[in-house]
């Protein structure tokens, strides 16, 4: 299962306050699996470069049809900058019909909880 390693696009100050989002997606079908993958690139791209983006992993099971997201970020603005812009909102836009089943979740940590873990995420979703 390939797992995009979490990337650190701007480092927060020292036990600030971050919002945690993390979402899992199934699609429909293998295309549309195909269709996610193949789209992951530019998005990951924008969240590289994202401003209020303390972080951002991956984790995708395209032969289960199944992908997971986890990111930080400054604030929920920050993160609604982000999910409205750039490559991003075409994207989800675009994918939304091929989606299966989609759920979020949010929570708070501090900054020296950061990096973030799998397990954490898994068991919220």
């Amino acid at each position: 299962m390939p797992t995009l390693p979490w990337t650190v696009p701007n480092k927060p100050p020292q036990g600030a306050e971050v919002h945690v989002f993390a979402s899992r997606f199934e699609t429909r079908t293998r295309w549309g699996a195909l269709k996610f993958f193949a789209r992951t690139p530019a998005v990951w791209r924008q969240v590289s470069r994202a401003p209020g983006a303390y972080g951002a992993t991956l984790k995708a099971a395209p032969l289960r049809r199944t992908f997971w997201t986890l990111s930080a970020w400054e604030s929920p603005a920050a993160l609604k900058a982000f999910a409205r812009s750039g490559t991003h909102a075409p994207t989800a836009r675009g994918l939304g019909p091929q989606m299966r089943d989609a759920k979020f979740v949010s929570w708070t940590v501090t900054a020296d909880d950061l990096p973030l873990d799998w397990p954490e995420a898994l068991r919220r979703l």
